[in-house]
């Protein structure tokens, strides 16, 4: 369980550092669309930071207690062992059936592959069935209601956190088309906007990329309307794919300006600073 944790621990964690800016791209199998999909989708981000983080304090709770029994000797061991199997047996179930909602969300609103989330959920199941088999559970019933106990509560959880973060209906055009833009331009960044536009400056998007939404209402409606947006989502509306793979674009939103790539939602000062725009 111990060298599972790990494996979960380097996977979440390699998540969170790239989501943060720390490490550069990852090759992800099965392509890293389907990844950057899912990872930067509505669904990849809780109370402002990546969920991969969570993740990753999971797998370290278990690596813990999967070590525990193992490092303490003597009376302490004896006492420890039995908290930490049902602390490994709890955790992992949450882990699992949280774990399984992911993948619905995945599969059925997302409609994308990410390799890396797909590994977090066999890991998880495999703590999961582990840790019951390992354990001693003198009182079966005990056992059984403490996990559906567990399973009820991280499921509609789960379940309510997954169709909370869905948006509502009407607020996109359909798939393949982003959210509409609500808030209003200031004249100073409808200005801004016509001189990134004029200086050649590009902004790489994705339709379901929530941070690319959270870019375009900074800008406002009329300002978004005049920036150079490439959509490079492969089912988005005037897809241009083969410029973004050749750009190497990895992340949205992404902004080429002066020749120079730079993704992550910029405020419009940095913008102007980067571009050159004088208010």
């Amino acid at each position: 369980m111990a060298v599972l944790a790990t494996i979960g621990a380097i996977d979440t964690g390699s998540i969170t550092l790239k989501r943060w800016g720390v490490l550069g791209s990852l090759t992800c199998p099965g392509g890293a669309d389907g990844c950057d999909k899912v990872l930067g989708s509505a669904w990849g981000t809780v109370l402002g930071q990546p969920l991969s983080l969570y993740g990753f304090l999971a797998y370290l709770a278990v690596l813990l207690l999967a070590l525990l029994p193992l490092v303490l000797r003597g009376e302490s061991r004896s006492r420890l062992a039995s908290l930490s199997g049902w602390g490994l047996l709890l955790i992992s179930t949450g882990m699992a059936v949280f774990s399984l909602v992911l993948m619905g969300v995945m599969a059925l609103k997302i409609q994308a592959f990410c390799f890396f989330c797909v590994l977090s959920a066999l890991l998880s199941l495999a703590l999961f069935v582990l840790s019951l088999l390992s354990g001693e559970w003198p009182d079966r019933g005990q056992l059984v209601f403490r996990l559906v106990l567990v399973a009820l509560v991280v499921g509609l959880a789960g379940l309510g956190w997954a169709a909370a973060v869905d948006r509502p209906a009407g607020e996109t055009g359909g798939r393949g088309v982003p959210p509409v833009v609500t808030t209003v331009s200031t004249p100073e960044a409808i200005a801004m906007a016509e001189h990134l536009t004029r200086s050649g400056a590009v902004m790489y998007s994705a339709w379901w990329c929530p941070h690319c939404n959270d870019q375009k209402q900074l800008f406002g409606k009329e300002a978004t309307d005049r920036l150079t947006i490439v959509e490079c989502a492969a089912d988005g509306r005037n897809s241009q794919t083969e410029r973004c793979a050749a750009k190497g674009i990895q992340g949205f939103p992404s902004w080429e300006i002066k020749g120079q790539l730079d993704s992550g939602v910029k405020s419009l000062q940095q913008l102007a600073e980067r571009s050159g725009f004088k208010p």
